[in-house]
């Protein structure tokens, strides 16, 4: 009898198939290594992940990293980058059996920052070496050693072309950034600021009047959770960002989880502040009977420096606790911190504590989600610094007071003196300011943003954001009755409000491929939908009885006013790479306002840039010229866009202000009158400018020229 061979071949072709089919499944390779740097000591923050897909992690503290990637078998190549260091790269082949890959690498640094990773607009990343204009990088550890207790203070220095203010020497006093100077005529002139994709206010509100001085919001920000900072200066670069972009983008990133074992950061500071430098002052021994300009007679007087008590030795604390890990697919990071420092006026302080939350969820090898969310409570207390609309205030009560008054109270009575002459406009006792008045303000805040990015296939990546800063602003003042004040003799109480609601919606679709060896090219469109809300309430009483502090105690004057405003956006942008040295961009922006005028509704805003990286020439590589100017790059770069800033919410409506006249209620005519044609403040900069290095990159030189019209 004839036997089958059926089953003998039927397991020959399985066995064949499985092996062929076990070469294309992919396995758990584990991917480890030290990153250095010319020293040998561990780099942190250095970013490192494939180039052909988006996996990777971050190095921990120590310089460590380790991931654990789904790898079929093959030809792969790991990227090393960070700020401030040349970028690498190390191939590595994987077979069947492999389950760990071992790589290290050292970095060089990189002064000019040509192979630094920035999110460009609202673009995918891309190389500094591909821009036209001009982006400044902000690290990690340039923050972490400033101990500077807001963001703004902790730029200072390190941007150039911004020129950063401190505006008060209050505990959270306001700081403004200007950058390459004032860009309007009435709006603000401060950048647009943008945290982990979350357009976040940066209003200075002045809700009680404290002479000038007003919070910068950036103060809610802590500096020891960001990670980088990238900011955009001119309108040739910020273009992408259409009517809010005429004062520069300052794009915030913060620190997010990394893949290994859960690690613990923990800092304390300790912070000492004091006068400077104290004003001369009056000493002279005598002063005049009286003022009578025609009697020069003068009699013997005692003079007293205020100073020694209106400033104080200040002292602060600040305390910082994170944790972070994570797997390959979820990774965390939590922080809290607590700040508090004292003014070098008596009786001021600033207190901020907050908290940071932000997970990563990878969903299979094609998605990743991310949330954060930021809560941070404030409270301080305030002197006012001498009133906008009333002299009132410690130092305005110094500077123009009579040195030859004692400013100490009545020992009987308790009540303080004038230190001005009678006769002439009376001015605050700055003692009585610092130990009767009370000014303080508390601010509740929470930002957070929801992150979806899928990749489906090589080089294409959808980004969705959406983002909310939401928070409320509190201010009281109170002056008691029998005061030194020039006006406010029966005391004075102000309670103030503002509520602020922001939202943005941005959707992001780029497309990256390399067309053949001598071109690349990225491809992106996207849009943009954005809404404010704020709500405003001041009441203020005078004629206050004996008791209390509230509004409740005196005469109440109450004002408010709500206003809401709606922002959509689209772009399309197209980039080039010729040859690893030529690089072409080519973008507009589309925009529409509720605030503008319906015949303006719609503003367009375009720009271009090239740049040539001469460096990457072989006669300057491989000749005299490349070993002394080791890095050079060519750049000029062309952009409009505006500033919406200098237009209300209804100011293309004429508005009518209601008053009561004879107990009936009526309207007073506006002195500006409504414009269905208003738009906004748009402004047009051509840019050339060239980035080298020399002497093996140890010195970075960025020349700029612009225009600006």
């Amino acid at each position: 009898m004839r036997k089958s061979v059926l089953p003998g071949k039927l397991l020959f072709y399985l066995l064949f198939a499985w092996t062929a089919l076990a070469g294309s499944v992919s396995a758990q390779v584990q991917l480890q290594g030290k990153v250095s740097d010319a020293n040998g000591s561990g780099l942190p923050f250095i970013t490192v992940k494939l180039s052909s897909a988006s996996t990777g992690t971050t190095t921990n503290a120590s310089g460590t990293y380790q991931f654990t990637p789904s790898l079929k078998p093959g030809r792969y190549t790991l990227v090393f980058s960070g700020v401030g260091y040349k970028s690498q790269q190390k191939s590595f082949d994987v077979n069947a059996s492999m389950n760990a890959v071992t790589l290290d690498a050292t970095l060089e640094e990189d002064v000019l920052g040509l192979d630094e990773v920035v999110v460009t607009g609202t673009m995918g990343a891309t190389s500094k070496r591909e821009l036209g204009n001009s982006i400044a990088t902000v690290g990690a550890k340039d923050l972490q050693f400033s101990a500077a207790p807001s963001l703004d203070a902790a730029l200072q220095g390190k941007l150039s072309g911004a020129q950063i203010t401190q505006n008060s020497g209050n505990p959270a006093g306001g700081i403004s950034i200007r950058m390459r100077g004032p860009s309007t005529i009435v709006g603000s002139s401060d950048p647009l600021y943008i945290v982990d994709g979350v357009i976040v206010n940066n209003d200075s509100r002045q809700l009680i009047d404290l002479g000038g001085y007003s919070q910068n919001r950036l103060v809610d920000i802590n500096p020891a959770d960001i990670d980088r900072i990238e900011v955009i200066k001119g309108a040739a670069a910020a273009a992408i960002y259409g009517s809010r972009a005429n004062n520069g983008v300052v794009q915030i990133f913060t620190k997010k989880g990394k893949e290994g074992k859960p690690s613990i950061t923990f800092s304390t500071q300790f912070r000492v502040s004091q006068l400077r430098k104290k004003m001369a002052y009056n000493e002279y021994p005598f002063a005049f009977a009286n003022t009578t300009p025609t009697d020069e007679t003068q009699v013997p007087v005692t003079r007293y420096d205020y100073q020694d008590k209106i400033f104080q030795n200040a002292f602060g604390t600040e305390n910082y606790l994170s944790l972070s890990g994570g797997t390959a697919n979820t990774k965390y990071f939590v922080s809290g911190s607590n700040y508090y420092n004292q003014g070098i006026i008596k009786s001021t302080d600033f207190n901020r504590n907050g908290i940071r939350l932000r997970i990563q969820q990878k969903i299979g090898n094609k998605a990743t989600i991310s949330a954060g969310s930021n809560y941070v409570y404030s409270s301080s207390k305030e002197i006012p610094n001498g009133g906008i609309s009333e002299a009132y205030g410690a130092l305005t009560g110094f500077i123009f007071s009579n040195n030859s008054v004692n400013p100490e109270p009545d020992p009987v009575t308790g009540v303080y003196p004038s230190t001005a002459p009678v006769s002439v406009v009376r001015r605050t006792n700055p003692l009585e300011a610092i130990n009767r008045f009370k000014f303080g303000q508390r601010t509740s805040r929470i930002i957070s943003d929801f992150n979806f990015n899928l990749k489906p296939i090589e080089g294409l990546n959808i980004d969705y954001t959406v983002g909310i800063d939401n928070y409320t602003q509190s201010a009281t003042a109170y002056i008691p009755p029998k005061n030194t004040t020039p006006t406010y003799d029966q005391g004075l109480a102000r309670r103030a409000d503002a509520t602020v609601f922001q939202i943005n919606n941005d959707l992001n679709v780029s497309y990256n491929t390399k067309v053949n060896d001598w071109l690349t090219s990225t491809s992106g469109i996207g849009g943009t939908i954005q809404y404010d809300r704020t709500l405003t309430f001041g009441a203020t009483a005078q004629q206050l009885g004996a008791f209390g502090e509230t509004i409740n105690n005196g005469t109440i004057i109450a004002m408010e006013f709500r206003s809401e405003r709606s922002i959509l956006g689209a772009f399309a942008q197209q980039s080039f790479g010729i040859k690893d040295r030529y690089f072409i961009t080519g973008a507009a922006r589309v925009d529409a306002s509720s605030v503008y005028g319906i015949d303006n509704r719609w503003q367009f805003f375009p720009k271009v840039s090239g740049s040539y990286v001469l460096s990457n020439e072989k006669f300057w590589s491989e000749g005299a010229l490349g070993r002394v100017v080791n890095s050079f790059k060519l750049r000029a770069a062309w952009g409009q866009s505006g500033n919406l800033t200098a237009i209300g919410a209804y100011d293309r409506f004429t508005n009518y202000s209601p008053v009561i006249y004879g107990g009936q209620t009526g309207y007073t005519s506006p002195a500006q009158f409504g414009n269905f044609t208003v738009k906004p403040e748009r402004q047009t900069e051509t840019e050339i400018g060239a980035d080298f290095s020399l002497f093996n990159d140890r010195v970075s030189v960025e020349f700029r020229t612009s225009t600006r019209a």
